[in-house]
């Protein structure tokens, strides 16, 4: 039975890709970084508001999930437009972050048919994800050491964390297509 795709999964995908766009291009200092990571924290507020009231049944880890996503984009926000007295908001995704870590924390990124197969294809996206990370934090910690090539450290692992997110809109059909034939039939 086919998996219901999840509603504006693509668009907030591509909503977070502009923010760590943005982000890096803050980082870069060019013209207009605040402006696309100001976009980007207001469409994925934006989208998470709608995706969350279109679910047709909406549980108690949904309303946390979107006091979670609301208030981290409403404390980029005002973050980026330099305002004051932000640890109310931070404390707020804090506590919403602990409540969905606690109910439903890792268990959001299993397999929901418990088929997940290790191809090669996965196996280098998931290698590529965590190689994103440590340049991320190698680039930033080397960034404040002043190192050379602290920035196109910190290029590359954002690059590879936004590959990372819209892989499913570049390899999707590539995995759907798989030849099935280790799998059961049913009749």
């Amino acid at each position: 039975m086919p998996k219901k795709d999840k509603i504006l999964k693509i668009p907030l995908r591509i909503s977070l890709t502009i923010i760590l766009l943005g982000m890096l291009l803050k980082v870069l200092l060019w013209p207009y970084a605040k402006e696309i990571v100001l976009f980007g924290f207001a469409n994925t507020g934006i989208l998470y508001v709608f995706r969350h009231f279109n679910k047709p049944q909406r549980k108690f880890i949904d309303t946390v999930k979107l006091v979670l996503v609301l208030s981290w984009t409403i404390n980029g926000i005002v973050r980026v437009l330099d305002f004051q007295h932000t640890l109310f908001l931070q404390i707020i995704v804090g506590i919403a972050f602990m409540t969905w870590f606690v109910m439903e924390g890792t268990a959001y990124f299993l397999d929901e048919d418990k088929k997940a197969k290790n191809q090669k294809l996965q196996v280098i996206w998931n290698f590529a994800i965590v190689i994103g990370a440590l340049a991320i934090i190698a680039g930033s910690l080397l960034n404040v050491l002043n190192w050379p090539y602290a920035i196109p450290l910190l290029v590359l692992g954002i690059a590879l964390i936004a590959g990372y997110i819209l892989k499913d809109l570049f390899i999707k059909d590539k995995i759907q297509n798989k030849d099935g034939s280790n799998e059961e039939f049913q009749l």
